[in-house]
């Protein structure tokens, strides 16, 4: 800026300071609507910031020659949440608005020749104020999204821990506090996490990946596994090849779907409970759901799995009647043989072709295809055990248990 103002000018700006922030809350009442339906107590803190950015602008006209200390001098005189309130596009707009008012008054408040000087004067002014206000959001930004990732890896840490609902920490607030809608359904993926990328790196791109799909998401790097839950889903297998490329080589489980968020835990657990049981089925498809490995993750010890084969395939079969339930039981014993089963039981080859359809309708796994009667010869000895007794239930030596009718199996 060539030149110093007379301390007459400087004295008349200073002095209007207030009526022209007042002034200036006034037109951006006049001019933007949203600004209208922003609560009372915002709408102090923006005179507060006209205010002290008038201010900043005297103090800056009396020492020229020194570099504008604004962002705190100005911002710093409101609370954080404004911020989160009102854009960076509408803080311009703001700015806009007040420089027009001091424009609108700069000739009554310059002294003789010096209109220009002011007017300048403030053109550069409110440059600087436009770059201390990016700076403002831009840090604002930054503190978020560190406070989001620290949240976020929170949250998963209780998911895999198997931490549920609570009062005081439940996963709706944490998830909302995220950005997560509040309706939808809720599906996790997991997976083993791709070694050329760090975790801030995948953790990046599988929210890109759930943005261009429409789909909420939360993930974390927990151990080398990569752990993913997708809200907003209707189909869980297509919700999940829609991040399939950020897993590494390997299985991919599906952990089922929860109807509300509030049931983010169990289909994590359910996704977890799969990929540890899912080496036992190499030629299991990617991805994978955690019911579809039922047999696996029984046999590692998962009770719930073993109590979901007894429940969905065992008893419905049992609940079928002894003719259904033997006809199955002897066509698995004898090699899946349509011929062999008919001649046993001595009944035409279609009617046990009908029984064993009939089955598969039953407890959705077919008994004539390899995997289904794998399903299905595990949950028949899971629910005989079920029925008849532990092993610690059995009599002890030298007692004759009660014997059991083999129609009943």
């Amino acid at each position: 800026m060539e030149g110093n103002l007379s301390e007459a000018t400087i004295r008349r700006i200073e002095q209007s300071s207030g009526e022209l922030a007042t002034r200036s809350v006034a037109r951006m009442d006049e001019q933007l609507a949203w600004f209208r339906r922003l609560p009372a107590d915002q709408r102090s803190w923006v005179t507060l910031v006209a205010q002290a950015g008038i201010a900043s602008f005297v103090e800056w006209l009396r020492s020229p020659g020194q570099a504008l200390r604004l962002t705190g001098e100005v911002f710093g005189t409101a609370p954080r949440e404004l911020a989160r309130r009102v854009s960076l596009q509408q803080t311009v707009e703001l700015v806009r608005q007040t420089i027009a008012v001091v424009e609108e008054h700069v000739p009554s408040l310059a002294g003789p020749g010096e209109e220009q000087q002011v007017a300048d004067a403030m053109l550069r002014f409110s440059r600087e104020i436009a770059f201390a206000a990016a700076r403002v959001y831009a840090s604002a930004a930054e503190t978020r999204g560190a406070w989001d990732a620290r949240l976020e890896a929170l949250v998963i840490d209780g998911l895999v821990r198997g931490v549920g609902p609570s009062e005081e920490r439940s996963p709706v607030s944490q998830l909302a506090a995220l950005g997560w809608r509040a309706e939808g359904a809720v599906t996790a993926v997991v997976g083993f996490a791709r070694s050329d990328r760090n975790p801030t790196e995948a953790l990046d791109s599988v929210h890109r990946a759930a943005r261009r799909a429409g789909l909420d998401v939360l993930a974390g790097v927990h151990g080398g596994r990569l752990v993913i839950v997708l809200g907003g889903v209707g189909d869980p297998l297509q919700a999940a090849r829609t991040v399939l490329d950020e897993f590494a080589d390997g299985p991919v489980v599906v952990g089922g779907v929860a109807s509300q968020v509030s049931g983010a835990a169990s289909v994590t657990a359910l996704a977890l409970s799969g990929l540890r049981a899912v080496a036992g089925w190499p030629a299991a498809p990617r991805p994978v759901t955690a019911d579809d490995l039922l047999p696996e993750r029984t046999i590692a010890g998962d009770a719930d799995a073993r109590q979901q084969l007894i429940d969905t395939v065992y008893e419905p079969l049992a609940e079928a009647g002894d003719v259904l339930l033997n006809t199955v039981v002897t066509y698995l014993d004898g090699g899946r043989a349509v011929e062999a089963t008919a001649r046993a039981l001595f009944v035409h080859t279609n009617t046990v072709r009908y029984r064993l359809r009939r089955a598969a309708e039953l407890c959705g796994q077919a008994p004539t295809e390899a995997r289904g009667a794998f399903t299905i010869q595990l949950a028949l000895v899971l629910g005989r055990l079920n029925r008849f007794g532990t092993p610690s239930e059995v009599a002890p030596i030298g007692e004759t248990p009660a014997p059991q009718p083999l129609t009943s199996w």
